[in-house]
């Protein structure tokens, strides 16, 4: 399983919060994901954000030229962490 650790600021977009996957990583994820892809360009993930590890998927953002992640509001509380805030975070790919 391809891992990836970085540091990304969460985000609020209407309801949502998200994180933005750095350039050089989204890089490397289309990479390795091309042709597996889900719908709208999904890419099947599990990701480690403070205490809690769990399965979602990245979207590609074409206005940010990336990829975001969903960060749920379980995930910010038991972290500790919101809008604003720079997380790190572990991401391995699911399917590859």
């Amino acid at each position: 399983m391809a891992e990836f650790a970085f540091d990304a600021p969460l985000f609020q977009e209407s309801a949502w919060v998200f994180l933005a996957v750095p350039f050089d990583v989204a890089d490397e994820v289309d990479d390795l994901t091309r042709g597996r892809q889900g719908g709208f360009g999904s890419v099947r993930v599990e990701v480690t954000l403070g205490p809690t590890t769990w399965r979602t998927s990245l979207f590609p953002d074409r206005t940010r030229e990336t990829f975001v992640l969903p960060v749920k509001k379980a995930v910010r509380a038991a972290a500790d962490v919101g809008p604003g805030d720079t997380v790190p975070v572990t991401l391995r790919l699911v399917d590859v």
